[in-house]
């Protein structure tokens, strides 16, 4: 069975190389009106959910060549799809519920299979569908229509301040400050919250090309001084050795660097913040899949206010706030960990309570043919 192309609504994929089964599954999800596709092995399953991803997999997990279980983990490991509740199916004592499961399947159905359990699962596991693209519509809608006034009135009070509508006294422009700043504060929460979001729903699609990441690093050094320089902080750029030409989404490691940079100066009272580049061949396992014989390090110095060992254990996690009175919502941090993670590199700290912070970012040096391959 070869893949089938769905041109408009919903459908059901099943897999099995046991043509009698797939006849089964068939007659019983039609009894219920759902449109079902069948296809007899892992990788033609893979092809038509590329195509026309369904609503919901139904999939064998003993087949030949390449099993239930890598079918499933290739479907959680493309990024570029939205969410899709699998069902594995299997014969008694063939096969681990804990392995299907921590492939990233959503339900586990044995066979003989029953007509009626069969129905009832898939009902359940369709409800969880809508209920999860509900939320990320949602989410979606309510980030974007929230985002729209906010732009909105943070230029309407940037003409205000230039005294676009009539002279403004000092006292209205520090009051305007004030308010510009937590306009802007919002608006960057917001943005992020649509970030963390797209990546963990599998929105986000990332554009890797080859870029300088000395010149990249370079920007951002440039955009931040001032900050720096107002607080008397000296920002510095160490080129401890020249990385160069480096394969990865530009706009999203200039996100991460940003990020680190600019928490290192809002931590820090005095002394410095430092951002250093350098190779790395140390051949470390960043996964399963993809080993790195060179890596691409970014490390980034502060010498503020330090972290605690509690807090970083899991400064990395969503909405996960320090102590101190200056930390921000728990997304920033959050959300660099899931690019670096995109990137198949590490993100890692090394602090001390009122003695700085450093942290490092690693990431395996790939060129374009072999990402192109690994998508």
């Amino acid at each position: 069975m070869s893949s089938t192309k769905i041109n408009s609504g919903k459908y059901i994929l099943a897999v099995d190389d046991l043509p009698d089964n797939l006849l089964l599954i068939k007659l019983a999800l039609e009894q219920e009106n759902h449109q079902v596709v069948l296809v007899n092995d892992g990788p033609a399953a893979l092809a038509q959910i590329e195509k026309s991803p369904p609503d919901l997999i139904l999939l064998d997990v003993m087949m030949p060549g390449m099993d239930g279980y890598e079918v499933t983990r290739r479907i959680r490991e493309n990024q570029n799809l939205p969410f899709i509740p699998i069902l594995l199916i299997s014969a008694y004592q063939e096969s681990s519920v804990v392995k299907g499961l921590d492939a990233g399947a959503d339900e586990f159905i044995r066979k003989p299979v029953q007509i009626d359990e069969l129905q009832a699962r898939v009902r359940s596991l369709l409800r969880l569908k809508q209920s999860i693209d509900q939320r990320e519509n949602f989410v979606s809608c309510l980030t974007h229509d929230l985002r729209t006034p906010l732009v909105a009135t943070d230029r309407m009070l940037g003409l205000i301040q230039e005294g676009t509508f009539g002279e403004v006294s000092p006292k209205i422009v520090q009051v305007l400050d004030s308010i510009i700043s937590s306009n802007k504060n919002l608006l960057q929460m917001l943005n992020n919250l649509l970030e963390v979001h797209c990546y963990e729903v599998g929105q986000k699609v990332l554009s890797f090309i080859s870029f300088n990441l000395e010149e990249l690093i370079e920007e951002i050094v440039a955009e931040l001084r001032p900050l720096a320089t107002q607080k008397g902080l000296d920002l510095k750029f160490n080129r401890k050795q020249e990385v160069g030409e480096i394969f990865a989404d530009r706009l999203e490691l200039r996100r991460v660097i940003t990020n680190l940079v600019g928490n290192g100066i809002k931590f820090t009272d005095k002394g410095f913040v430092e951002i250093r580049c350098y190779l790395s061949t140390s051949p470390e396992t960043v996964n399963e899949q993809q080993q790195a014989s060179k890596w691409a390090i970014i490390e980034v110095e502060d010498t503020g206010v330090g972290i605690s060992p509690k807090v970083q254990q899991k400064i990395f996690e969503q909405f996960r706030q320090g102590h101190n009175k200056r930390s921000g919502h728990g997304l920033g941090l959050h959300l660099c960990n899931q690019i670096v993670q995109s990137h198949h590199g590490t993100i890692e700290v090394e602090s001390e309570p009122s003695k700085g912070s450093i942290f490092k970012v690693k990431l395996p040096l790939i060129n374009s043919s072999s990402e192109a391959n690994r998508k």
